[in-house]
């Protein structure tokens, strides 16, 4: 496992978030760097090195995998996929059905 949920929780439109932690060093994240939020483990891949930094929130169905980076205020959820070697960030919001494969997104 490359990661862990804390303690810490926020409400979110009436989703519960958990901050994330990292348990190991892989790409730029440091074993015990505190990452952004996520409703569960179903949206952010143990594999890879995906991460969700800052404020950033992915929730719903949605499923950051591969060497994706969602950072800043950004969030990706409903049923979005971002994957490969995406970058989703500043104010961005990924949802609906969208998939997003090696881009940007601001």
């Amino acid at each position: 496992m490359k990661y862990k949920l804390t303690d810490e929780k926020m409400e979110y439109y009436g989703r519960t978030l958990h901050r994330i932690q990292a348990l190991k060093d892989f790409d730029l994240v440091e074993a015990g760097d505190l990452g952004g939020w996520i409703q569960s483990e179903r949206n952010l891949s143990q594999e890879g090195n995906c991460w969700v930094y800052d404020k950033a929130k992915v929730f719903d169905n949605a499923l950051v995998s591969d060497n994706v980076r969602v950072f800043e205020n950004a969030c990706v959820f409903e049923n979005a996929r971002v994957l490969g070697n995406a970058r989703v960030f500043g104010v961005a919001d990924v949802y609906g059905d969208t998939k997003i494969k090696n881009g940007f997104v601001r």
